[in-house]
């Protein structure tokens, strides 16, 4: 099934409104001249450290712990994360290095 070029155009420009919008909203919102609220800045605190923990539980809940390999590439991809993590203090390094480490286990060695 193909659009019509009157639904691409509508689905184009939905789609600009959309990122538009939140693209400009939070300086509509909140503009430089005026202190940002205290629980925006609450927010920004700790929402990214909920974050990182949403995508833990995430990307784990689906490791099977009782067969093998008995979740050990999740382990030890998790602990090369970590590692890379706390030595190098960056986190695109640790993201792909993490992400390299669980695709070479599960393509070669389990």
């Amino acid at each position: 099934m193909s659009m019509t070029t009157g639904q691409a155009v509508i689905t184009i420009a939905a789609v600009v409104l959309g990122t538009m919008t939140t693209r400009f909203l939070p300086f509509l919102l909140f503009p430089a001249d005026k202190p940002t609220p205290k629980y925006i800045r609450y927010l920004g605190e700790v929402l990214p450290f909920a974050v990182i923990g949403m995508l833990v539980v995430y990307c784990l809940k689906g490791t099977e712990m009782t067969a093998w390999p008995f979740g050990l590439p999740e382990v030890i991809a998790s602990a090369a994360v970590i590692l890379l993590h706390k030595l190098k203090k960056n986190m695109l390094l640790s993201i792909a290095g993490g992400t390299l480490c669980y695709m070479l286990l599960v393509q070669v060695v389990f």
